[in-house]
């Protein structure tokens, strides 16, 4: 009841309005993603576990839903001039995809650092790419130039309510649709535009169901917010999971501070051991990024904390699929 409280008391960038909206907006485009459980990590974790694989949806990630409703809220004439973003990874191929489905430009500023199968896609959406050092400040202003000289529409990776609503789509399908009987729900954490939309949408459905983030060790920057009250960034991180490198902002962290219920963190070790076990069991291809929920769940931090221990069906968001193999191979090898 706490929960449902806070979300009557306090405006947030999103609520279950602007995502049943969004559900409706991006129907057409989207696919609904399938649920997969596996006895075999069922008998790993000890509780019931339900694989939302959102590596299935049209990108590739969770992250075409949001990029969806966005593109498909602007006006005409906001549209007519096409979009642009700085993302080193599954916003740029999801906004490339939404725009070309527009039929409107799309403008990507993308690191010299991010993964080359992530930029192939952003290319074969047909996005325009604009090349930038790998640091945010770079992106940012680059982003800007390109804002002044195309007269484009900014749509941010996650701190936008259109994005934000868009994503919560997922808990929607997830809750309504295939599995009701969720008691818990775990969520990759990074800029938040995920977690802080799926917490929204599972809030005010389920009052009482738990939402977990899971975050890398070397990038617990959310973790840190968490423990302090307040948004707190990383002078560096470090983690295989490329996707979960960006920090809390100004839209995602009230949700996150008021609704996320706890945040696990794993060593990449247990990450890549996740994934190996999604290809080997599930026989799904899972980016790092979206193994570190079945990670969290495995972790002794979750097994062996007594506020997790009524946490018997899990939902678990298996966010994206877009991995640069060779880099797979490696980080088994090791």
């Amino acid at each position: 009841m706490e929960a449902e409280s806070q979300m009557r008391e306090v405006k947030y960038a999103a609520d279950i309005s602007s995502v049943r909206e969004a559900q409706a907006r991006i129907k057409p485009f989207i696919h609904q993603t399938p649920v997969l459980s596996s006895e075999s990590l069922n008998a790993l974790a000890g509780r019931q576990l339900f694989f939302k694989c959102e590596c299935f949806q049209k990108g590739g990630a969770f992250k075409f839903r949001g990029a969806c409703n966005a593109v498909f809220s602007l006006d005409d004439d906001q549209a007519v001039k096409g979009v642009v973003t700085h993302s080193s990874g599954n916003h740029a191929a999801a906004l490339s995809l939404a725009a070309k489905l527009r039929g409107i430009p799309a403008y990507i500023v993308i690191p010299k650092n991010a993964p080359k199968c992530k930029v192939e896609n952003v290319i074969r959406y047909g996005g325009r790419v604009i090349w930038s050092e790998p640091t945010m400040q770079s992106r940012e202003s680059t982003a800007a130039q390109v804002l002044q000289e195309t007269g484009a529409v900014l749509l941010h990776p996650y701190n936008d309510r259109r994005i934000i609503s868009g994503q919560s789509t997922i808990s929607l399908e997830l809750l309504e649709q295939q599995v009701p009987q969720l008691d818990t729900i775990i969520v990759p954490i990074s800029g938040g535009g995920l977690i802080s939309g799926g917490a929204l949408a599972a809030k005010s459905i389920n009052p009482a169901i738990r939402v977990l983030a899971a975050e890398p060790e070397g990038a617990n920057d959310a973790a840190q917010s968490k423990a302090a009250g307040r948004i707190i960034t990383l002078s560096e991180t470090n983690t295989v999971a490329d996707g979960l490198r960006a920090f809390l902002g100004d839209l995602t962290w009230p949700i996150v501070r008021d609704l996320v219920d706890g945040i696990i963190t794993v060593e990449d070790k247990e990450i890549i051991h996740a994934m190996k076990l999604c290809y080997e069991i599930l026989k799904v291809a899972v980016e790092p990024s979206g193994a570190i929920g079945l990670a969290a769940v495995l972790s002794d931090s979750f097994k062996k904390n007594s506020a997790w221990k009524d946490c018997s069906n899990i939902g678990i968001i298996l966010s994206g699929g877009n991995l640069d193999l060779g880099i797979l191979w490696d980080a088994y090898r090791k």
